[in-house]
């Protein structure tokens, strides 16, 4: 999956003049007497920085009707404007109505933010936002921005848009979900072991943690309060002697509280809300460490308004170990990522046979019907918990959409006349999936062969690509586009991005892309990625190749100076459809590299077929993993 999430396929305009008008009332007028302001900005955030919403979170959805996962709106007295990225350009146009303007976020003649507002708006005029919504990695910069411009930057509550939604859904409080040390393969209390080991390396008494997957993951809990991503809402608090968790009582079943004797912690249990008041009073009260140093270690990718509660002095404004401990997975959910991927594939392979038959056949499967079909079959694998995202079922023009995924007044057939982009995967117990394929049941054109061809030429580039320990993955990006352009082509997106155990699809703090990610420590053992580019022709098709890797050690002869050589292990197990290469295009390693690795596919899947006694399938998986 590219990176960001899936929400919408682009349904009808939503009317937006009533609602920015009452927006604009507010805005002369704020609640609790803070006077006016003449800008709002409406993240796509929300308090957790999450990078899936729940429903009740999606604001900046709910004002402009665009419901891509990134963009940005900001409201003044006069017009109304959306910075969204080249993900979502095509998906702008069509949701956004008369009343937005659409800010091309990436383009060279696009202003940021900061700059449209400080050209804008006159000295003197102050711009809000929700102080929860924003980070303080962001607001810093926004604020010295406007500040240099004579504005000001002015944290607003309540939420403005809460005060207009009706009918604004309510807050998950879904039950937890205790994952077993036989899928984790460490308990809470030897994870908490090695935090606080941190803690007194860094120097600090206090670790906040506001990322839901960095707590369900410290605390070996699982929850559904955000759809495909296995999280719930909460905080937790670390010290050298104690653990907080800031969460709804209720979720707090006797199930919870004994998994967490099970893991040899004692957990100080707190209602959601008083995050505040205690991160307030232990960032006032407690003594700082001997000799001295900062007390609070808060991520400056939390909140401004958590960020905001510890004296300036007393911040120690960094990635948390959680991030960089969760992104390495121990042994035990290597493999569990290894082997849900090979049960992944199976319904992957049980999926595109049964669809190539109903091609052959004459029934008809359209987009939905044919995710639904995948979402069954998946659903029969062992430890299947549910899809990690939206599943992208795209047939001919919608593919271009790279964010696609069908509903009833976008669903196309899916036929033998056009490439099918199906970009899909699941949760299980012991791992996350996230695979795309490209296919095309007929004849494909010489264009689209010629364009698959050097996405896969990249793709091959990048998965076998050797490179030394620690190396930030942006560096790697170029390998996997340099065939592309060497015919004049690109795409929109990053290359690749780190996945969760049993977690979020989209996993920090490491990724492959042209955008800088100042938190990547760097590329080590044990780390899995996606490794996806693409190419989509607007309004014609799309193409995307994505596999899951895991970075593994290099069997070269040299290793960089002593820094170790690192290269790629493909996890991901489902053919790559060779009716689309043009084989004279590629070189005999990447000949050779294609066809070991559908023999790998056919070798694993293929007595799991045999097994289950899927004939068809394994005829089918045999036909697409000839050597070419």
């Amino acid at each position: 999956m590219t990176d960001g999430p899936v929400r919408s396929s682009v349904p009808t305009m939503k009317p937006t003049g009533d609602v920015l008008a009452a927006l604009r009332k507010l805005m002369k007028n704020l609640p609790n007497n803070l006077g006016s302001i003449n800008a709002y900005i409406i993240p796509s955030n929300d308090a957790h920085q999450s990078e899936y919403l729940a429903a009740r979170d999606e604001r900046r959805a709910f004002v402009s009707g665009f419901d891509g996962s990134a963009g940005t709106a900001v409201v003044t007295d006069r017009e109304a404007l959306l910075w969204t990225d080249g993900r979502y350009y095509q998906q702008a146009t069509k949701q956004l109505d008369t009343n937005w303007t659409l800010m091309r976020d990436g383009q060279p003649t696009t202003p940021s933010i900061d700059a449209w507002l400080a050209k804008a708006l006159q000295p003197g005029s102050r711009v809000g936002v929700d102080a929860n919504l924003i980070t303080a990695a962001a607001w810093t910069p926004l604020q010295t921005s406007l500040k240099t411009a004579g504005c000001t930057l002015l944290p607003v509550s309540p939420n403005l848009v809460d005060l207009l939604w009706t009918d604004q859904p309510a807050v998950p409080h879904n039950p937890l979900l205790p994952l077993a040390t036989t899928f984790t393969g460490a308990t809470v209390a030897e994870k908490l072991a090695i935090v606080r080991e941190k803690l007194t390396d860094k120097r600090a008494s206090v670790l906040v943690v506001s990322a839901l997957d960095e707590i369900a993951w410290l605390l070996n809990l699982r929850g559904t309060d955000i759809d495909y991503n296995p999280v719930f809402f909460s905080y937790v608090i670390v010290t050298p002697d104690a653990l907080y968790l800031f969460i709804d009582a209720g979720q707090m079943q006797p199930a919870v509280e004994e998994h967490f004797r099970a893991n040899g912690v004692t957990v100080e249990v707190r209602g959601y809300e008083e995050i505040h008041t205690v991160l307030r009073e232990l960032a006032a009260s407690t003594p700082p460490p001997a000799g001295g140093g900062p007390l609070v270690w808060i991520s400056s990718g939390s909140s401004y308004a958590l960020v905001a509660l510890v004296p300036e002095e007393r911040r120690l404004h960094d990635i948390t170990p959680i991030n960089l401990m969760k992104a390495v997975k121990n042994e035990t959910e290597a493999k569990g990522m290894r082997d849900c991927h090979v049960r992944d594939g199976v319904a992957l392979c049980q999926y595109f046979a049964w669809l190539e038959r109903c091609l052959k056949d004459g029934t008809a499967v359209d987009e939905i019907s044919g995710a639904a079909r995948l979402e069954e079959l998946r659903s029969r694998q062992a430890h299947y918990k549910g899809l990690s995202f939206t599943t992208i079922s795209a047939s001919g023009p919608n593919g271009s959409i790279i964010h696609y995924h069908p509903l009833p007044e976008t669903n196309r057939p899916i036929t033998a006349q056009e490439l099918y982009l199906c970009d899909s995967g699941a949760q299980y117990l012991d791992g996350t999936t996230d695979v795309t394929r490209t296919m095309h049941f007929g004849q494909p054109t010489a264009e689209e062969i010629r364009a698959f061809t050097h996405v896969l030429k990249g793709q091959i580039a990048l998965g076998t690509a050797i490179f030394p320990r620690k190396v930030k993955g942006q560096f790697l990006d170029t390998i996997a586009r340099k065939a592309l352009w060497d015919i004049g082509l690109d795409y929109g997106h990053g290359t690749g991005h780190g996945i969760g155990h049993f977690l979020n699809v989209h996993e920090g703090p490491m990724g492959i892309g042209i955008r800088l990610m100042p938190n990547d420590p760097g590329l080590e053992e044990n780390m899995f990625l996606s490794n996806e580019p693409g190419y989509y022709k607007d309004g014609q098709f799309g193409i995307r190749i994505e596999d899951i890797v895991q970075v593994v050690t290099a069997n070269v002869g040299t290793n960089f100076d002593g820094r170790g050589a690192l290269t790629f292990s493909t996890v991901t197990m489902c053919p790559i459809q060779t009716r689309l290469i043009d084989a004279s295009l590629l070189t005999v390693r990447e000949r050779d590299h294609i066809n070991a690795y559908h023999q790998t596919v056919l070798d694993t899947l293929g007595p799991l077929l045999r097994e289950a006694n899927d004939q068809e399938t394994l005829d089918w998986l045999a036909r697409e993993t000839k050597p070419i």
